[in-house]
C-alpha cells in the first residue's frame, strides 16, 4: 500500500530522516556482548519468584514473554522500536510495525493487539511527516487484523517509532527458540542482507531496484508463523534481526544445548546485497556483533571477510528461522512458499555438541 499524496509530500520538507538518528533499525540494537554484562548485572538484584503460568521470560533471549492465562490461552507480550532505517516516513512506520509485530508470529501466536511508542523530535519534524510514520504503522497493523489501541509519545531528540504487541497461542504451541532437537534442519524464511541495503541507502550508493527489494522484505510480516506452530515437527521458532542469522542462530544452540551447522551455500541473500558488501556498505553493528560472538561460531579457513559480514549483518524485520524434523521440511516449505516468502531454503542441521559452525 502507498502512503496518502499528501503524507508522502511532507518528505520534501524535512532533513533525510536517516541523518536524525545515530544508528537505525535493528542496527541500533545493543551490541550482544555488552547486553549480556549489563544482563548479568540486573540479575543480581533483588527479585521474587516467577510465577509458574509465566511459560517464557528471559532465560534464552526469546523472542516475547508468554504468559499462561488458561487451559486455552497464553498472552505473548512484546516490544520493539527504534530510529528511521529509511527517510521515507510511511516506509519507515511500515517497516517499526512489521517488525514488531513479527516477535508474536516467531512464538507461534496470532497478534491481536498493539500499542504504539513515539519518540519524536517535535521541533524539526513537520507534523505531517509524524502523521505519514504513524499512518504506515496502521496500515501494517490493518494489514496483521490488530487495532493500534492506545500507546505512549514524548518530545526525543531522535525519532523513534515502534510498537507494543499483544498476541494469543495455545500454551502446547508456544514455540521457543531453546526447542531445536538433534536431528532437525533448519529453514530460513527470508533472504539476508538488509543491514547491507541499509548501509548502502545511508551512503546514497542503493538502486531504485534495490531499495524496492528492501521495503518488499521489511514490511512483510512473517505470518507463516501462525501456520507453522500447528506442525508437530516444528520443535523451535525465533526471527532473525538485529544480531545476524550468526547470532540468533547462537542464541537457538545455547538454548536447546546443541550445535547448528549452517550450510552457506544454500543461505538465500537478497539480490545485490553480496556485490554491495564488497564495496563497502557494512554497518557498525555487523562488526559490534561479530566482536560479541564470533568466537563462538566455527568458520571454514576460506571463508571471505565479505560473507563474515553477511554473516553477522543486522537484519531489520527479517525472516523466521525454524528447527523442524527432517520429514516435516518440505511441509515448512509449503507454508512459506503459499505465503508468499519464494526465497525460504533450508540452510542447516542440528547435531549433537555446542554452537554454531559454517560450512
Amino acid at each position: 500500500m502507498n502512503a496518502p499524496d499528501a503524507l508522502k509530500t511532507s518528505a520534501t520538507l524535512q532533513p533525510r530522516l536517516t541523518s536524525l538518528s545515530h544508528g537505525g533499525g535493528c542496527g541500533c540494537k545493543i551490541a550482544p556482548g555488552v547486553l549480556s554484562e549489563i544482563l548479568k548485572k540486573a540479575s543480581n538484584l533483588p527479585g521474587f519468584n516467577l510465577p509458574p503460568q509465566l511459560l517464557v521470560g528471559n532465560e534464552t533471549a526469546d523472542d516475547a514473554a508468554v504468559y499462561q492465562l488458561n487451559d486455552e490461552q497464553a498472552l505473548i507480550a512484546t516490544t520493539d522500536f527504534f530510529m528511521p532505517i529509511v527517510d521515507d516516513p510511511y516506509d519507515f512506520g511500515r517497516i517499526a510495525a512489521c517488525n514488531a509485530i513479527s516477535d508474536v508470529y516467531a512464538m507461534g501466536g496470532t497478534p491481536i493487539m498493539a500499542l504504539a511508542l513515539v519518540g519524536m523530535p517535535i521541533n524539526v519534524l513537520p507534523l505531517e511527516t509524524i502523521g505519514a510514520i504513524l499512518q504506515g504503522g496502521q496500515d501494517v497493523c490493518r494489514d496483521a487484523g490488530i487495532p493500534i489501541a492506545g500507546g505512549h509519545t514524548i518530545d526525543s531528540v531522535e525519532p523513534i517509532y515502534g510498537l507494543v504487541v499483544m498476541g494469543l497461542v495455545h500454551p502446547s504451541r508456544v514455540k521457543k527458540n531453546s526447542g531445536a532437537k538433534v536431528g532437525d534442519v533448519l529453514v530460513l524464511g527470508k533472504p539476508l542482507g538488509i543491514g547491507i541495503l541499509s548501509a548502502a541507502l545511508k551512503k546514497e550508493v542503493l538502486s531504485t531496484e534495490g531499495y524496492a527489494r528492501m521495503i518488499a522484505l521489511t514490511t512483510q510480516l512473517n505470518k507463516p508463523g501462525i501456520a507453522l506452530a500447528q506442525l508437530e515437527g516444528v520443535h523451535a521458532l525465533t526471527d532473525i534481526t538485529g544480531f545476524g542469522l550468526a547470532g540468533h542462530t547462537l542464541e537457538l544452540a545455547r538454548g536447546a544445548g546443541v550445535q547448528i551447522r549452517l550450510d552457506w551455500t544454500r543461505t538465500p541473500l537478497v539480490a545485490g546485497a553480496r556485490a554491495l558488501a564488497q564495496q563497502g556498505c557494512i554497518t557498525g553493528a555487523s562488526g559490534r556483533n561479530w566482536a560479541s560472538y564470533g568466537h563462538e561460531i566455527s568458520l571454514p579457513a576460506a571463508f571471505a571477510e565479505v560473507d563474515q559480514a553477511l554473516l553477522s549483518d543486522p537484519q531489520t524485520s527479517g525472516g523466521l528461522l525454524v528447527s523442524c524434523s527432517a520429514d516435516s521440511a518440505a511441509e515448512v516449505l509449503a507454508i512459506f512458499h503459499a505465503q508468499g516468502f519464494a526465497d525460504a531454503a533450508v540452510i542447516g542441521e542440528v547435531t549433537t555438541g555446542r554452537g554454531v559452525s559454517v560450512y
